[in-house]
């Protein structure tokens, strides 16, 4: 019997309770959670309600328990050193130490790391702690984008164009980021299409999923502001229709060499989910950032394909034996498509503001996976919260069946809700892969 912790209370960690589950190692899971996750406590033997930020209460859980190990999903408690805490009471986490999680807390660290160890997908990019020599640095770019440094729930990134449009704006952002951060990083702004490869890391092996494309703005046709993710598709040959097996080995590659960097850089081993935000650009792959954990919705593609038990994969991360691990994913295409409310996203004097705290409805959604994720269920039904709802994901042996499954699904959700209908269709793919086959003509 095996016991094991589960750190996280949204739908990526539902899909993560649901890959432990399926073990054959007899798994029995305990959560503990920010907010109650109605999907994760259906599978858990035992829930425990608190804080990321204190660390203590998390281990105290853990020893009452006797938990074996511990899976930690999403950034916040990673950057408030929750794997360091559990370290020291000898219980072991795949995740990485709070140092090691700075690959995704701190942008300048990890551009700062490859350029130190030369490997390749930097942009061009400075790191500044004022705003002296910014407005000089613009000048030397085509297009701009600013990161804060730190945590910034996936919805820091400023982009030129989409965010702001002149260098005045640009340098007037800088200003107000260092007002409540450390330092800004300004990049040149790429071209091209988006990608993230979630691999597995034991410290020297590294493992990667199926690649996945992730849709961060709100409405249809890429319009309206960033989200933390409105859906997700894999294709079923576990590369994605705008890119070749050149560019995910390309990730891989440079992830692997990351792996290694950080290691010489710490002298500590990256034990857990190394996750990069990759874009393929008229001249290769490039580094968008790294991430410290699953992606949400990433999580939700590539999970439910996981042949290879999951609890094995976790002690070979833990135990440094990935080397010696045949991991299998299923040759199916996947569509993620998230229900949020109508006010997603939105001003709070907009209004579809009210729909936030709505009740909804789940009717029959027949083959298709639901995890949720910011939902209160109370003793009258769910209730939404101001955040995503539930992600909807189809399964299927091609990406057009995969994406009906869950469209069909998501018409079953009554309530005030939304979500993007085009996510993993025919002319939104088509359109990704036209923009590539121009890009390419354009560098020959």
């Amino acid at each position: 019997m095996t016991h094991i912790l589960l750190i996280g209370n949204g739908a990526r960690e539902h899909a993560i309770a649901e890959a432990i589950l399926r073990s054959e190692r007899n798994p029995r899971l305990y959560s503990f959670m920010k907010t109650n996750n109605p999907g994760i406590a259906s599978l858990s033997e035992a829930v425990r309600l608190g804080r990321y930020d204190e660390p203590e209460t998390i281990v105290a859980f853990a020893r009452e328990i006797g938990v074996d190990f511990a899976v930690v999903g999403p950034e916040e408690p990673l950057g408030q050193g929750v794997v360091d805490a559990l370290a020291a009471e000898g219980i072991p986490a795949v995740g990485p130490t709070r140092s090691l999680a700075r690959l995704e807390t701190s942008k300048s660290f990890t551009r700062n790391l490859l350029e130190k160890y030369g490997i390749p997908g930097n942009p061009r990019f400075r790191n500044f702690q004022s705003p002296d020599g910014i407005e000089s640095f613009f000048t030397e770019l085509n297009g701009i984008v600013l990161k804060p440094d730190g945590l910034t729930g996936g919805k820091g990134v400023l982009v030129q164009g989409d965010h702001f449009q002149t260098r005045g704006e640009a340098l007037d952002l800088c200003r107000e980021i260092l007002k409540s951060h450390p330092g800004v990083t300004v990049e040149e702004k790429l071209e091209g299409e988006e990608f993230s490869l979630q691999c597995f890391c034991d410290g020297r092996t590294v493992v990667a999923t199926p690649p996945v494309q992730d849709h961060k703005r709100r409405f249809i046709d890429d319009r309206g502001p960033n989200t933390g993710g409105m859906g997700s598709y894999s294709a079923a040959d576990h590369l994605l229709p705008f890119m070749d097996a050149t560019a995910v080995a390309d990730g891989l590659a440079i992830t692997r060499q990351v792996a290694e960097a950080i290691r010489r850089e710490t002298g500590v081993p990256y034990r857990g989910i190394m996750y990069g935000g990759f874009m393929t650009t008229r001249s290769g792959v490039k580094l968008i950032e790294y991430n410290a954990r699953f992606g949400d919705p990433e999580a939700m593609n590539i999970l439910p394909l996981l042949r290879t038990d999951f609890i094995d994969i976790c002690r070979a991360v833990i135990d440094e034996g990935l080397d010696s691990m045949d991991i299998v994913f299923e040759k199916k295409a996947t569509v993620c498509k998230y229900v949020v409310p109508k006010g997603y996203g939105l001003p709070q004097d907009h209004p579809e503001a009210a729909s936030t705290s709505s009740r909804i409805e789940i009717g029959d959604t027949p083959g298709a996976k639901l995890y949720y994720s910011s939902i209160d269920q109370r003793t009258d039904g769910f209730y939404m919260t101001s955040s995503r709802a539930i992600g909807i994901v189809g399964v299927a042996d091609s990406l057009a069946e995969a994406e009906q499954i869950a469209e069909r699904a998501v018409g079953a959700i009554r309530g005030p809700v939304d979500h993007r209908p085009d996510i993993g269709t025919e002319p939104l793919i088509r359109k990704r892969v036209q923009h590539m086959k121009i890009l390419k003509a354009d560098s020959i």
